[in-house]
């Protein structure tokens, strides 16, 4: 990774909703415009994604999702109400903080959930994408929220058993996404945070193949385990508010857009298939595939084939 760095430039922008987005610039003001996409959805932006970029080529532009890292209101308040924090509104953001960044066309990285954003925006608006460059791919298909919350069962089973026993036993056989939803919009605190501990737990627990692996302290925060598992229910209860599989159908919209796929050969988390089918359908794209890696951009050899994707496009 390149050295770590600091932003000489940040704020919060209002959006509308009366939610703020706290957004940063890194690297060269002159560069080329890359914007950075966290995944979740809820996790927020690192300083480690600042890393991924060389500083002398481009202008690195990271802000956090509605609800998540430092934007404000924070999901973590169970208050607030998460009706206004959809796909279509991130999308909306997105063309807000370009605009107000003075930003005409910008470069896109995403990882995991970053990957379906990703997509999505560059299908609405083809003609601001420079390339892109996507790390651990999803398209938030049923397939892929079935697999996730039920059908990798077996090769978490002690994991699973923890996970399903999480919810009444009249839903464990139905789908648990619906289920941990209705949990965590419970009035009792005591069962919105078990709730949140438990998502978070088989969340974190099929990110890696390294078996050093050891997951982010983020992890183990009350604050952040309960806007994420909020905001990740949120979402897939609702399919992320697309059509089923409608990003791969409108794939031929990124004919003109340049792009990388860096996947894990082992990623558990978000199926090889889905980055593979969307590399079928993108012409302009290249699909990096890196044996014994899983879901974790840390895992051995994802971050060098990312690093090498940004280094290519930043010339």
């Amino acid at each position: 990774m390149y050295p770590p760095i600091e932003p000489y430039r940040h704020g919060m922008l209002e959006v509308g909703d009366s939610n703020s987005l706290y957004w940063e610039e890194c690297g060269n003001s002159s560069g080329k415009p890359v914007v950075v996409l966290h995944g979740g959805p809820g996790t927020g932006c690192n300083s480690g994604m600042r890393r991924l970029f060389n500083p002398d080529l481009y202008r690195i532009i990271l802000f956090d999702q509605r609800g998540s890292g430092r934007s404000l209101p924070h999901a973590s308040d169970f208050t607030i109400d998460l009706s206004t924090n959809t796909t279509p509104h991130l999308l909306e953001d997105m063309e807000r903080l370009r605009l107000f960044l003075s930003v005409e066309k910008w470069a896109i990285f995403g990882g995991s959930w970053g990957t379906t954003l990703g997509v999505a925006y560059a299908e609405t608006y083809p003609e601001r994408v420079l390339a892109m460059v996507l790390s651990g791919i999803a398209m938030a298909r049923q397939f892929e929220f079935r697999w996730l919350y039920r059908d990798i069962a077996p090769l978490f089973p002690e994991q699973w058993i923890k996970f399903r026993n999480g919810v009444p036993e009249a839903e464990r056989e139905g789908n648990l996404i619906t289920a941990y939803y209705r949990l965590l919009q419970s009035p009792d605190s005591l069962i919105r945070e078990k709730a949140a501990q438990d998502w978070c737990d088989w969340e974190s627990s099929m990110l890696s193949t390294d078996p050093n692996y050891k997951p982010s302290s983020l992890w183990s925060q009350p604050h952040f385990r309960m806007a994420f598992a909020r905001i990740v229910t949120h979402y897939f209860h609702h399919g992320a508010w697309m059509e089923d599989g409608i990003l791969l159908q409108n794939a031929y919209k990124l004919k003109d857009i340049p792009g990388t796929l860096v996947h894990g050969r082992l990623d558990l988390d978000a199926p090889l298939a889905s980055a593979w089918e969307l590399s079928q359908l993108w012409g302009k794209s290249k699909l990096v595939i890196v044996h014994g890696a899983g879901h974790s951009p840390s895992d051995p050899g994802m971050t060098e084939a990312v690093i090498a994707a940004t280094d290519y496009y930043g010339t």
